[in-house]
């Protein structure tokens, strides 16, 4: 099992880390008026956007490390308490709708589970052997990948989560609002991200700048790593799973754009094609069945792209 590597100094003792440092913008943060804070607010988020281009080259790795996992039948885990937990179950959620995904392939796991979603449980971050045991729970291998979340970078569920799923052959990635000087990454890890986006407005309240960022950094690693499986053609999301009135519209949409054709057209071919948008551009763009669609597509591994250019051949 995981050792418990995060001291108890670095966990009682925490005034040194820029995540629980005070914002001299923003001393006299309750005596500013409504509009005050809006535009403060919105001067310090500009930090977040800094913070994501600094960290570029490290969420490029995650986003290699993460299409090679799920290209191979791995997993995505998003590890996290409080609202880093709440973060990486929220990026979960929308990959199914968005990408058609299973369920299965990209998971948030939060500590306290789903009951820590809607009400504060940020005691049961402290332990490492928790964080270790949801690990062995989940079954992780060597064919996934494991991006531990923690503003701070001191939470010991997520430590613990980390190094068991080093020590079970998985990728690992850290993600922290802190410099690596204040607390390094746990274990050897195959990606180091720091969002260092300074105090926040609110000391210690990292749901804000910390909180701001670590999304942004989420929707990348998951989108970019949903383009690279082929799952986007241009910038249209051609596996959005149909299941409701707006996701419908914009299967709709999708088709009649990309091949300019009329709504209703686009209506009759998506039907056609069993409410699949990326099979329905593979059976007008080939003038091939509904099966033949769909075979062509798994032998490419349902990249669209290729399955044109093989089919070209």
């Amino acid at each position: 099992m995981a050792e418990e590597q995060v001291t108890p100094a670095s966990i009682y003792d925490r005034g040194h880390l820029i995540t629980e440092s005070t914002n001299p913008a923003s001393a006299n943060l309750d005596q500013l008026s409504p509009l005050e804070l809006v535009d403060l607010f919105n001067e310090e988020d500009l930090n977040t956007v800094k913070a994501i281009a600094n960290a570029r080259e490290s969420l490029s790795k995650t986003i290699e490390l993460t299409t090679q996992s799920l290209k191979s039948g791995g997993r995505l885990f998003y590890v996290g308490a409080g609202t880093s937990g709440r973060l990486g179950v929220l990026d979960a959620s929308e990959c199914p709708p968005t990408f058609c995904t299973d369920p299965e392939m990209v998971q948030g796991i939060i500590a306290g589970g789903k009951d820590a979603l809607v009400r504060s449980s940020e005691s049961l971050e402290d332990s490492a052997s928790d964080g270790a045991t949801v690990v062995d729970q989940k079954n992780i291998s060597d064919a996934d990948i494991v991006i531990g979340i923690t503003a701070g970078g001191t939470t010991p569920y997520v430590h613990g989560a980390i190094l068991r799923a080093q020590e079970l052959g998985a990728k690992t990635v850290f993600i922290a609002c802190v410099p690596e000087s204040q607390v390094p990454a746990p274990g050897s890890i195959d990606a180091d991200i720091r969002l260092v986006v300074g105090p926040e407005l609110l000391t210690g309240s990292t749901r804000l700048k910390s909180g701001t960022a670590t999304k942004m950094a989420l929707n990348i690693i998951s989108t970019g790593s949903m383009v690279c499986l082929g799952k986007v053609y241009g910038n249209q999301m051609i596996d959005v799973s149909v299941t409701n009135i707006k996701l419908y519209d914009r299967a709709v949409r999708i088709i009649s754009t990309l091949l300019n054709i009329s709504r209703n057209s686009a209506e009759e071919l998506l039907q056609q094609a069993r409410n699949k948008v990326k099979l329905s551009l593979v059976m007008y763009w080939t003038n091939l069945s509904v099966n033949e669609s769909q075979k062509l597509l798994d032998k490419c591994g349902g990249s669209l792209r290729r399955a044109l250019a093989l089919h070209e051949d």
